[in-house]
């Protein structure tokens, strides 16, 4: 009899211990999801670190682009790094600039750069 008591018990007492397991299981998952959402983005750092180290870790056999880091041939070649909202203008010396395209129609930025290089804008 005292056998059936301890094995009755013993089954409850698993039972409950996988009840509970479980239980704490859902609890931390969605109490992380609930942490994950709560959290924003961090502002990145001011400090020039993560800039340094992939400029120094970038191989490039020609020419490695300031702004981008981009491989190219030769200076006037590099990308602008916002081309949605810049228009490449590449100067008469072998180089370039990125104008900001502020609403103008295809070629506008190069025609101001231009006049402004006149002295008529």
């Amino acid at each position: 009899m005292a056998r059936i008591i301890i094995s009755l018990l013993s089954a409850a007492l698993f039972l409950f211990s996988v009840a509970n397991a479980q239980f704490q299981f859902f609890e931390q998952m969605f109490n992380g999801q609930q942490q994950q959402q709560r959290q924003e983005p961090q502002n990145v750092p001011s400090d020039s670190n993560w800039y340094q180290s992939n400029y120094e870790n970038a191989h490039c056999s020609n020419y490695l682009c300031p702004d981008t880091l981009a491989c190219v041939h030769f200076p006037h070649h590099c990308p602008c790094p916002h081309p949605m909202y810049e228009e490449k203008f590449e100067l008469g010396d072998g180089k370039m600039i990125c104008v900001s395209k502020g609403g103008f129609k295809e070629g506008e930025a190069a025609r101001k750069v231009e006049l402004a290089r006149k002295g008529l804008l």
